[in-house]
């Protein structure tokens, strides 16, 4: 049944991954109506891409019973560098074969002109939290997202953190070590990513098994598993020292990194999503790997900021992405009817 006309307008969001596009039909309260996944096709270029997304964007168009016409505007969230206001990607790592294409404008084409804006994935997962998510009450937050690398995402006052170049909040580039520091794959020595994303993790834990470090992760490498942030999350679920001591050293970078952008921002709120967050607040390991970050800030910070500020999960998962870029769309609209 088509939705009543109760919570106008409504939004596309798009968030497009290097493996999966997801696409939501999202409301004027940030709830969703309809949701859609579908595989982005990297390998096959950009227009096998963008055929997934129509294809997407067309099936909950018809799950609510919508035209386009129906649709206020239309949020596209990626990764990678980007020109935020020309509407185009830059060099984006997980997505090479949309170096430097002009997406924004493409999909609007597409659509006869719709109004559609262009985010990176981490801002607007930031935004979701900030709209409809665990930062509601708050009016200035810092989201990291946890994943294969580290993106960040600031919302100070409904104002997303852009830069004036594109490239602002990225955080998980900041240097949290000066000397010998590791490399990221950024090109960067010394960077949090590089210390603290799910591909460090993966790389330390080598590292620490080559040097003959005893943990039930062997038996499992040696039966053939594959070494993943997962099987080191579920090893140390099991009891494993190693595991857990990589685990609890990553939040300890992640503490680090958190006071400084606490130094910066000085926000109400810090929340972590993502895919690397152990279990997030319904595990005992994703519990004490929060405790670990809070510790951390704990003996780091200035008193004042860390007494007054929320450190903590975010709420709403894989869906945090095309929420947000539905709600970037919205605030867009918004503030061109103000203007």
């Amino acid at each position: 049944m088509k939705p009543t006309k109760d919570n106008e307008p409504y939004f596309v969001g798009v968030d497009i991954g290097g493996t999966n596009v997801k696409v939501g039909i999202v409301d004027d309260s940030g709830q969703t109506l309809a949701f859609c996944q579908t595989k982005t096709d990297v390998d096959k270029g950009v227009e096998a891409g963008l055929q997934h997304i129509y294809q997407a964007i067309d099936t909950v168009l018809s799950d609510c019973q919508f035209r386009m016409d129906d649709i206020k505007a239309i949020g596209i969230a990626a990764p990678g560098t980007m020109d935020i206001p020309g509407g185009k990607f830059v060099d984006p790592p997980n997505l090479p074969t949309w170096k430097g294409f002009p997406i924004r404008q493409v999909i609007s084409d597409h659509y006869s002109g719709k109004k559609t804006i262009f985010q990176n994935d981490a801002n607007a997962a930031a935004y979701g939290e900030y709209w409809v998510g665990g930062a509601q009450e708050a009016h200035s937050l810092v989201f990291w997202t946890l994943g294969t690398g580290i993106g960040c995402g600031i919302i100070i006052d409904e104002m997303i953190i852009e830069g004036r170049h594109s490239h602002g909040s990225e955080c998980g580039h900041s240097i949290i070590q000066m000397k010998n520091g590791r490399l990221c794959d950024s090109g960067q020595y010394g960077t949090l990513e590089a210390y603290a994303g799910g591909k460090s993790l993966v790389r330390r834990c080598q590292e620490e098994l080559e040097a003959g470090r005893d943990s039930l992760l062997n038996v499992q490498l040696e039966a053939g598993t594959e070494l993943t942030p997962l099987l080191i999350a579920q090893m140390a679920e099991q009891g494993d020292d190693l595991s857990n001591e990589l685990i609890m050293d990553s939040a300890m970078y992640l503490g680090v990194g958190t006071t400084t952008l606490m130094h910066t921002i000085d926000p109400d709120m810090v929340l972590f999503g993502g895919a690397v967050t152990f279990g997030g607040k319904d595990s005992e390991l994703g519990q004490r790997f929060m405790n670990r970050i809070r510790e951390e800030v704990k003996h780091r910070a200035f008193r004042v900021p860390y007494e007054n500020t929320i450190i903590d999960f975010a709420d709403l998962g894989s869906d945090a992405g095309y929420i947000g870029a539905a709600g970037c769309a919205r605030l867009a609209s918004l503030k061109a009817e103000t203007n």
